[in-house]
């Protein structure tokens, strides 16, 4: 693997961390980020493990910097990567604001890339996931194709996309005709190319109440643009539906999880993800109240409880009698 960029200035992660390049399955190149457990916090003098932080849509390696830092503190190797079409990784479309693809069983590729680096690089054991929106849509499904994982943890998952109720029962099909015709290379309906915080501003925007992490968001984009991302293309649209009635229709996967929703949730549908957790046997679910969508980056009190109610859910794993 080769060495990739990391823009330490704008993420606050702690120091230690290292960018690879990786390659794909299919020959997409692919930007991870690795961060060493704290030296101080190792439990024993080990790392209690490796977390992979999936993250959602149009998002990036740093902007989960705060994330890394404290579950480094607390002994945790962290693993954060750009998904295929985002961040620093290869984009397939001319528009590089336009986040696209095909077929969402592409983004497994990248799961099993990023797999196949955690066992190059030889990072410690067990696994744990950690994933937010879109990430938890690619999680979902890849916990069901059988990524080892010891826990889970979700934040705002993707399983159902926050569409109006006035447009609901047209955005599929509209998605699904205009892909199939070769029209899928537009923009989704009320989406362009300019990336949602520095178009919408913070005053009554959908991700988060605090303001001066809506503020962190926007300078890491004022002082790296090119990690930015606009909206989603239609054949984005139609794949990413595809895929939450197909994950829908499956059963959980035996794998001990925690999930945590905003109750103000204008993202992601709510809705399937109260019945997902419903029927998830032995699953942790979590409401928040005036949290948004973006419950690591909300205000202080939100993503402090989520991120312990997390690391208290892995901890629970790795200490129970049957955990490996």
């Amino acid at each position: 693997m080769d060495a990739a960029p990391l823009f330490a200035e704008v993420a606050k992660a702690p120091p230690g961390g290292r960018g690879f390049w990786l390659r794909t399955a299919d020959g997409v190149r692919l930007r991870i980020g690795h961060w060493p457990a704290s030296a101080s916090h190792r439990k024993d003098g080990a790392a209690r493990g490796t977390v992979l932080l999936f993250p959602g849509r149009t998002e990036y390696i740093e902007k989960y910097g705060l994330t890394v830092a404290l579950f480094a503190a607390q002994g945790y190797d962290v693993v954060v990567n750009d998904w295929r079409g985002q961040g620093l990784s290869d984009r397939p479309l001319p528009d590089r604001d336009m986040g696209h693809v095909l077929n969402f069983s592409d983004y497994q590729l990248d799961v099993a890339a990023i797999s196949a680096a955690v066992a190059s690089l030889s990072l410690p054991g067990p696994l744990f996931l950690l994933a937010h929106s879109m990430g938890g849509c690619i999680g979902l499904r890849a916990l069901i194709s059988g990524l080892d994982v010891a826990a889970a943890g979700f934040s705002g998952p993707m399983w159902g996309i926050g569409i109006s109720a006035a447009l609901r029962p047209f955005a599929g099909p509209i998605a699904r005709i205009a892909t199939a015709t070769g029209r899928g290379q537009r923009y989704a309906p009320g989406t362009g190319p300019v990336t949602y915080v520095v178009g919408a501003g913070f005053d009554g925007n959908s991700l988060t109440s605090d303001a001066a992490m809506f503020g962190f968001m926007q300078g890491q984009l004022a002082a790296h643009p090119e990690l930015a991302l606009g909206g989603p293309s239609l054949a984005w649209l139609a794949a990413a539906l595809q895929e939450c009635r197909s994950l829908a229709t499956l059963p959980a996967p035996a794998v001990p999880t925690y999930c945590g929703l905003g109750r103000k949730e204008m993202v992601v549908d709510p809705r399937p993800v109260h019945r997902r957790m419903a029927a998830w046997r032995g699953a942790q679910f979590e409401l928040f109240d005036d949290a948004r969508h973006e419950l690591m980056m909300e205000v202080p009190k939100v993503r402090d409880r989520f991120h312990s109610s997390v690391l208290a859910h892995y901890a629970s794993v790795q200490e129970s009698p049957t955990s490996v």
